[in-house]
């Protein structure tokens, strides 16, 4: 054996594992790292469901009010707007 084929020989031997050990290690570190922002996303996405679910029952809750004002009495009606008005939380 020449020496070029020799130090081919070691390159390969030496070199391709140590190089897919690295690449190994960096792609687990990548994957590690999707998970943690998949985790964070998730959790972001949860939050904000939540908040829609929220605002749609405050809505829902709002909705059934002037259906109830407007089925349920006509005289009132004036009388019952302006309480609910006074009532209304501040946001």
């Amino acid at each position: 054996m020449d020496g070029f084929t020799v130090f081919m020989l070691a390159i390969i031997c030496v070199g391709l594992p140590v190089t897919l050990g690295i690449g190994g290690e960096m792609f687990k570190s990548w994957m590690r790292h999707k998970e943690t922002m998949a985790t964070a996303l998730n959790a972001q996405t949860a939050e904000k469901a939540a908040q829609y679910a929220a605002h749609t029952e405050r809505l829902e809750q709002r909705v059934r009010v002037l259906e109830r004002l407007a089925t349920d009495r006509g005289i009132a009606v004036a009388d019952d707007i302006e309480r609910l008005r006074d009532a209304r939380p501040v946001n």
